[in-house]
């Protein structure tokens, strides 16, 4: 009898295989598994694409829009190398790869082969447009009978799954995990500040995430907007970690409400731990989530933060305990930056007990429950 055989399955490598899916790679080599990965190479430069713990993998050209034409041709490419490759697990990520890996694996499920779909975020959720609820509720509640795990990593995604959305056997975990190691290491604060171009009487306050519309930065540049007149603004900066199609909009923004001086966007970065500890306050007003990895980031840094109240964040933070709700709006966010930053020791409260909530969401934990569950099946 040959070595058992995974394929994890997404839409694409570089930021997402590579992201999330090594630690659960290794996992399957040293158990004896052969390892596969299903996913578009998305590096600008294709010969960058070296997947650790991957013994095979397969340059499957999936579009992110599902209706795109190239889809065709992908679910084509990926069906064949379900039905050849006789895997015993299946494990598919991302709403346009886990949808065309669990339609290829149809035969393969009637072989025996064990199909695992972990929803990262639903794109439905409470306060959804509707657009949203009818274009992907139906296809999850579709394509549930064809999961034997469907795998959730908040609270409101499991409840609805668990009443609506019927896969073979529904779980919860917690995130994908966050290393403590990675963020335990020290820093030299000052000397950090300094080749940011600050110094110790300024008042950093920090987000990251992607450029892009969901993610909300908006409303935290115009919060800092309203901020000019009060006498903070003089030390307040705020550092910008990530790219995206929205930069020019978001610089243009800022330049103007007139706050482009305070305003710093540092694109791609790889130094994000050092940045965490070295700033004084974290931002994060997404209009969605599922679970976000940088809000665990800055909590395990003992970053103290702030956020909206929605899913995924609502899971995270103890209002008030382990950070501040804000309202989604340009006041109510400049009244929050100013209450934490006229409050030091209501920093620091929030700063360890988040510290402390986030040790129930380390890669330790997130690992040993995805192990259990490989097992299980």
């Amino acid at each position: 009898m040959g070595k058992k055989r995974v394929l994890f399955a997404a839409t694409v490598v570089k930021t997402h295989i590579m992201q999330f899916h090594i630690p659960y790679l290794r996992m399957f080599q040293d158990m004896g598994w052969e390892t596969a990965v299903a996913a578009r190479n998305d590096y600008e430069n294709p010969a960058d694409c070296v997947i650790p713990a991957c013994d095979t993998y397969y340059d499957i050209p999936f579009e992110r829009v599902p209706w795109k034409k190239g889809n065709l041709r992908a679910y084509k490419m990926l069906k064949k190398v379900i039905d050849e490759g006789n895997f015993d697990i299946i494990h598919c990520h991302t709403p346009v790869g886990a949808m065309l890996t669990r339609l290829a694996a149809r035969q393969a499920r009637k072989r025996g082969t064990k199909v695992l779909y972990t929803a990262h975020g639903f794109h439905f959720y409470k306060g959804a447009p509707l657009l949203n609820w009818l274009a992907f509720y139906p296809v999850e509640w579709l394509l549930a009978p064809l999961t034997d795990v469907l795998l959730t990593m908040n609270r409101e995604d499991y409840t609805r799954a668990k009443k609506h959305i019927h896969a073979k056997r529904v779980e919860y975990v917690p995130g994908v995990g966050i290393s403590r190691e990675k963020f335990s290491q020290s820093v030299d604060r000052p000397a950090k500040r300094r080749e940011l171009g600050f110094g110790d009487g300024d008042f950093l306050m920090l987000t990251v995430a992607e450029l892009i519309g969901r993610k909300n930065h908006i409303t935290v540049l115009r919060a800092m907007g309203l901020l000019k007149n009060a006498p903070e603004f003089e030390n307040l900066h705020y550092l910008i970690v990530g790219r995206g199609e929205a930069r020019d909009r978001l610089e243009s923004a800022a330049h103007e409400l007139g706050i482009e001086s305070h305003v710093h966007f540092l694109g791609y970065r790889t130094d994000v731990a050092a940045l965490y500890k070295a700033c004084d306050l974290f931002a994060f007003v997404p209009f969605q989530e599922g679970l976000p990895v940088a809000l665990m980031e800055a909590m395990c840094c003992g970053l103290p933060v702030f956020c909206t109240d929605i899913r995924g964040n609502a899971d995270l933070i103890d209002d008030g305990v382990s950070g501040l709700f804000t309202d989604n709006n340009p006041r109510a966010v400049a009244d929050t930056i100013l209450k934490l930053y006229r409050d030091p020791a209501l920093r620091s409260r929030c700063a360890a007990a988040a510290a402390e909530k986030v040790l129930n969401f380390t890669d330790e934990t997130v690992h040993e429950r995805m192990r259990e569950i490989y097992l299980s099946v």
